[in-house]
């Protein structure tokens, strides 16, 4: 991930009294917002949430939503701030036997041991949370990892799988429903309500996964 730069004239809607809506279109422009609001949030912010093109602010009740929006648009000059902030990597130990490898390698163009290659010599950052609690969707900072879902989702996908779909790759932290692309498992538990903070990949996180061996 590079420095980030902050979409200069974002959308940015109330949301009831205490948070603001700011649309800033993609992926790459949400994930440089978060970046910069993470290392100078707005006075009374309580929570930064950002998803797929956008962050969603919430604040202290009784904040001056006008200052906070005021505050935002201001880091439209910034710059240099880098996106993924944490300063060692999340390191996930990655058995890469996923039952879909063989295809997202076909639909890549590339042998399965590429794929992996590929996968695991990168660092993902975790762009937001969804789906599930403890599921990051980590964004590998290109368009390679781009492969579309299965045209027929499982009704049941282990926890700890790991999966791509679309430009992300993720971890399933439990028994779900999934139409992901599954190459590969870990053990380590990326949900855990024994730990605190119960999840592991948390948005801004660095991530890189480390191959195990396989069978």
């Amino acid at each position: 991930m590079t420095a980030s730069t902050v979409a200069p004239d974002p959308m940015i809607r109330p949301c009831g009294d205490a948070a603001l809506l700011v649309e800033v279109g993609d992926l790459d422009a949400a994930l440089d917002l978060h970046a910069a609001l993470r290392a100078a949030p707005p006075s009374g912010v309580l929570d930064l949430v950002p998803a797929a093109c956008s962050v969603l602010v919430r604040v202290r009740p009784g904040t001056d939503l006008r200052a906070v929006e005021q505050h935002i648009r201001g880091l439209g000059t910034a710059v240099g701030i880098p996106v993924g902030t944490s300063s060692d990597p999340v390191e996930i130990p990655a058995v890469y036997d996923g039952a879909d490898l063989p295809a997202v390698a076909e639909l890549l163009g590339r042998t399965p041991d590429e794929v992996v290659a590929l996968h695991a010599n990168r660092v993902w950052v975790v762009a937001f949370v969804g789906f599930a609690p403890g599921f990051g969707y980590l964004a590998g900072g290109d368009d390679w990892f781009d492969v579309p879902r299965r045209a027929v989702p499982r009704t049941a996908v282990p926890p700890g799988s790991i999966a791509l779909a679309g430009r992300y790759s993720g971890v399933y932290p439990r028994e779900s429903p999934g139409g992901w692309q599954l190459i590969g498992r870990t053990d380590l538990r990326v949900w855990d309500l024994d730990r605190r903070p119960p999840a592991l990949l948390v948005p801004g996180a660095r991530v890189r996964f480390v191959p195990v061996g396989r069978p």
